[in-house]
């Protein structure tokens, strides 16, 4: 991997590590997740296609390592620690306490959420990928997609009582 590859990489570790405390709900664990993807894309560049996107080669990674780390502990998920929230949103949220409070209760709701609909709810409404990239991402199809968000849509609503 060049030096400009790599720069891209750091560049994206922000946005990496939101997703990965989206799957894992523990700032701790979304940084072992980045740990081991970074690990991995470095030991795999090859399999990388300079000129391709880098961030949805990363976001497949971290899915796939994801799974991988559910399926080997049996895992459905750890209760999210919403005092660690501060260290991965906006610091602007925390001036209005309303918006704190929103932001534990969405997060409660998003933790019930079975892991196909969160990686969804993520992809499309956090990191603001088109359904086709998320598509892309996940190795599904479009269609997918589409039904996942809309039943993690309804059940978000129904937990939040909206």
């Amino acid at each position: 991997m060049d030096q400009k590859t790599r720069e891209e990489l750091i560049r994206l570790l922000p946005r990496l590590r939101r997703f990965a405390f989206g799957l894992t709900g523990t700032v701790q664990d979304a940084d072992d997740l980045i740990q081991s993807a970074c690990e991995r894309a470095l030991n795999r560049s090859h399999q990388w296609t300079p000129g391709t996107r880098l961030d949805s080669w990363m976001f497949y990674i971290i899915k796939n390592i994801h799974i991988d780390e559910l399926r080997k502990h049996k895992l459905r998920g750890d209760p999210v620690d919403t005092n660690d929230y501060h260290q991965v949103v906006d610091i602007k949220a925390h001036r209005r306490p309303e918006s704190h409070s929103n932001l534990k209760q969405v997060a409660a709701a998003m933790e019930h959420l079975p892991e196909d609909q969160r990686v969804i709810l993520l992809l499309v409404c956090v990191e603001e990928y088109t359904y086709r990239e998320a598509a892309t991402i996940l190795e599904i199809p479009i269609g997918t997609v589409m039904s996942r968000l809309a039943r993690a849509r309804v059940n978000l609503n129904e937990q939040l009582g909206c």
